[in-house]
């Protein structure tokens, strides 16, 4: 099943941010190139940079100047999501590229990648929801509360993993069939965004 695998390495790889806990370092992917192994790492492992940007970015007494600078470190980051995302489609499109889709197939409101994408979301969600469950300063109503979060986002994540296991399989019978639009994202493309192609 494709969700386990996922959830798996998704795992390691948010515990293996979490060993030096450190935006800056680098990515020690212990899989090899082209295989969807190394993608699935490398987009968590980019998630969880980017989950722990976002917090940065979010300190009400950051100085301008580096909320700037984190926030366009942020767009880059959200730029590499996509693309990798965008490759793990390509895989999934691959892998698929013999099986005829049935006359009846329909195609998902989502494709494979970006199912994937939300369970990486819901890993880092989880681990550091647990995180808050046993936070040493924290008050007994903020453990429960959390506790209670933490129970909704694991019940989320089995019906997530359900829901793209059951896609794959629909589309290796043929009775989905896969098309992958690219996002085109326009903000960051000179040609596209205003206020880059005209600045003022």
């Amino acid at each position: 099943m494709i969700s386990k695998l996922c959830n798996k390495i998704f795992q390691d790889a948010i515990n293996d941010y979490h060993v030096h806990n450190n935006i800056d370092q680098s990515i020690q992917n212990p899989y090899r190139i082209s295989t969807i192994e190394h993608l699935l790492y490398l987009k968590c492992w980019i998630d969880t940079v980017q989950w722990h940007m976002e917090d940065v970015v979010r300190n009400p007494h950051i100085n301008p100047v580096d909320g700037l600078r984190w926030k366009r470190r942020i767009d880059v980051s959200n730029q590499e999501r996509t693309d990798v995302v965008e490759y793990i489609d390509s895989y999934f499109l691959e892998e698929y590229k013999d099986i005829t889709a049935k006359e009846t197939a329909k195609i998902n409101s989502e494709s494979p990648a970006w199912v994937v994408d939300r369970l990486s979301i819901l890993a880092l969600k989880i681990y550091h929801m647990q995180e808050e469950t046993t936070r040493a300063d924290a008050s007994e109503e903020h453990k429960r509360n959390c506790t209670d979060k933490l129970n909704i986002l694991l019940t989320q994540r089995t019906d997530l993993s359900t829901s793209l296991d059951e896609l794959i399989t629909d589309i290796q019978n043929g009775d989905k069939y896969m098309k992958v639009y690219k996002q085109m994202k326009m903000y960051n493309d000179p040609s596209l965004n205003p206020v880059l192609y005209n600045p003022k």
